[in-house]
């Protein structure tokens, strides 16, 4: 199991930050993404593997005026 933004979420072996995105219909195009406290970029999104256990916290990031 792992936690996304404090919930806790089914582990799949190889699953990517994407694929957490993708199963929680996070879409907005500015997304801050942490994995046990690091955050990670745009471009790893496709090929940064969650371990089992993690913590992820994603953000939409929005601006305003």
């Amino acid at each position: 199991m792992i936690r996304v933004n404090g919930e806790l979420m089914e582990w799949k072996e190889g699953m990517t930050i994407q694929d957490i995105l993708d199963l929680k219909g996070y879409t907005f195009p500015m997304l801050a993404v942490w994995v046990n406290d690091t955050p990670r970029k745009k471009e790893e999104f496709a090929c940064t593997i969650v371990p089992d256990g993690a913590e992820v916290q994603a953000f939409h990031m929005i601006s305003g005026g």
